[in-house]
């Protein structure tokens, strides 16, 4: 079954939480992968604790927010917003898209999402435009469905992992820094570790957990 993968950056400024992203311009805000449609959870990296609630108080769409985890490199918040906020992932996915990625980082979000074909993309578009965003579709690719043979790993992560092998980032020494890849990728660093991250926890997982145990719990 073909889907459709895309990539926008939209400006922050015009965009929820525009308004904390300009205040910690050195803060990256990732959407949680498990969050709720009513209540988003945040991973605020990249300034301590006292900066991000600053940056949550100046924002005149965050109605509340609360502190659930607090790492050595990354807070996560859940954060509720002002009735009649429009939230750009409502746009994004009000015709079943399903949110891959979603973080922003000096004035600017990025979004990846899947899309069930080429149409639902363009509705989504339209969508973003009439609610008054500016929208730069960054990237756009058709994907098949994978058997259960096949690797779990979303299109971004076998990127990620294709570029750091050609680049020679697993190569001792390394041929190429994070953030020289994170730069030939046009993400952020904090981006390019997320996707990392979410990979090697994607293939450790089809390697240790028998197949039968996988389908389970997808």
């Amino acid at each position: 079954m073909m889907s459709t993968i895309a990539e926008f950056r939209l400006a922050a400024a015009e965009t929820t939480l525009g308004t904390a992203l300009e205040y910690a311009p050195d803060a990256t805000f990732e959407l949680e992968s498990s969050v709720s449609k009513t209540r988003p959870s945040l991973w605020v990296a990249g300034v301590d604790r006292g900066t991000a609630a600053a940056a949550f108080e100046a924002d005149p769409s965050v109605e509340d927010y609360e502190l659930l985890v607090e790492t050595g490199s990354r807070l996560l918040y859940d954060v509720s917003f002002v009735d009649g906020t429009t939230r750009l992932s409502d746009e994004l996915l009000a015709d079943g898209g399903s949110l891959l990625e979603m973080w922003g980082t000096d004035g600017w979000w990025q979004v990846q999402v899947r899309f069930r074909d080429r149409e639902a993309l363009c509705d989504a578009y339209d969508r973003l435009e009439a609610a008054g965003f500016s929208v730069d579709l960054r990237r756009v690719s058709d994907v098949t469905g994978v058997a259960d043979s096949e690797t779990r790993l979303t299109p971004e992560q076998q990127e990620a992992l294709e570029a750091a092998l050609e680049h020679g980032y697993f190569e001792i020494p390394r041929g190429i820094s994070m953030e020289e890849l994170a730069n030939e990728l046009g993400i952020s660093h904090q981006a390019l570790s997320e996707r990392f991250r979410r990979a090697y926890e994607t293939l450790v997982d089809d390697e240790l957990q028998p197949a039968g145990n996988r389908s389970e719990l997808e």
